[in-house]
């Protein structure tokens, strides 16, 4: 009988504890990454630059790339500025706009890429795509999975918390753009990669149901591994939908509509998550995930994030536009403009009871 398997591209290092960064070259040289330590190092003016002086000493053949924003024209710099090199390897040191930058300007130069996470607000840091500005907005483009990720959680514990919080947004966003992702199946006969599905909802669930908080090394460690996984998944499935589904439909609606006034990224799919749930008719699994959100201290309700609900309706109704051709609860009910301002009346009612 054949043995029938299939190869999942992964990263070959995961390395997430406190004082993981210490470690950074000793990783890239134990899995042949760099062994000669040629590198180049993308970082912003933040955290980067902060801690390139803790760094340097142990990457004596680094060279060092700041990243001005999170823009199309930014990554290609990088990319442009790392041309004339020889490097075994680039590595993104910052938040997600610095290792998007770092993601695209590897694919477009040919070398494998290193994500050293300093926040968690995204599951961004393992993924395939890079979510770069561009003159239209802003788009997604596809890029190789890095080849290795530290976090040191020792760094994320030093950055603002709202960048966990809005990691924890994305993460249990999964479990309702799995619910989607199953129902376009049911309608549509959309294909479902059941291994991706599954590990974008696991992901979900440890997050959703942790007891722990944010400063807990051992809740951090789950909501990395969380992120780390739903990337992984976006990966098996070779698009986004294992972890994008109505609620980032509706997050990619409010930076359309209101783009000075958007909140994060986490906050803006918590709510989009909890909301599309209660849509479904999963008004437990809506509550339930309404609750952990606002435990982690994360808004629940348009309100909390400065829109009014005829704002936050009118992204709703406006959501489908900004994913033609993607199926979820949204199209699946295709609700007039009272419908769902009585549905957002419903769900408010129920998540402040």
């Amino acid at each position: 009988m054949p043995v029938l398997t299939r190869l999942i591209p992964s990263p070959l290092a995961v390395d997430i504890r406190p004082g993981a960064l210490d470690d950074l070259a000793d990783v890239l040289a134990d899995e042949r990454i760099s062994r000669s330590g040629r590198l180049a190092v993308a970082i912003s003016d933040g955290s980067g630059a902060r801690l390139r002086r803790r760094l340097e000493p142990s990457l004596p053949g680094a060279e060092w790339f700041e990243v001005g924003g999170g823009t199309i024209d930014d990554a290609v710099r990088l990319a442009d500025g790392m041309r004339s090199g020889h490097y075994d390897a680039i590595v993104g040191l910052g938040g997600g706009k610095v290792i998007d930058c770092a993601k695209f300007a590897a694919a477009r130069v040919g070398l494998p890429m290193v994500a050293v996470a300093t926040n968690l607000s995204h599951d961004g840091i393992c993924s395939p795509v890079s979510i770069l500005d561009n003159d239209a907005g802003r788009g997604s483009y596809g890029v190789p999975t890095p080849i290795a990720l530290v976090v040191d959680l020792a760094v994320i514990r030093e950055a603002p918390i709202r960048f966990v919080r809005s990691g924890i947004g994305d993460a249990v966003s999964n479990i309702s753009a799995v619910a989607d992702w199953e129902l376009a199946h049911r309608v549509s006969g959309e294909k479902i990669d059941g291994l991706a599905a599954a590990l974008a909802r696991q992901a979900g669930e440890a997050v959703l149901r942790h007891p722990g908080g944010c400063g807990d090394d051992g809740f951090l460690t789950v909501l990395t591994e969380g992120l780390v996984l739903s990337g992984i998944a976006m990966t098996i499935a070779g698009h986004t939908r294992p972890s994008s589904g109505a609620c980032h439909e509706i997050s990619h609606a409010l930076d359309l509509l209101y783009p000075r006034r958007a909140a994060s990224h986490g906050e803006q799919v918590g709510i989009g998550a909890a909301f599309a749930t209660f849509l479904r008719g999963d008004h437990e699994g809506a509550l339930l995930m309404a609750r952990t959100l606002r435990r982690h201290g994360l808004p629940v309700v348009a309100e909390e994030i400065g829109f009014t609900d005829d704002e936050f309706v009118r992204a709703v109704r406006f959501a489908p536009r900004t994913r033609p051709g993607r199926y979820t609860v949204l199209e699946h009910l295709d609700m007039s403009p009272e419908r769902t301002g009585e549905a957002y009346a419903e769900y408010v009612a129920a998540v402040a009871g």
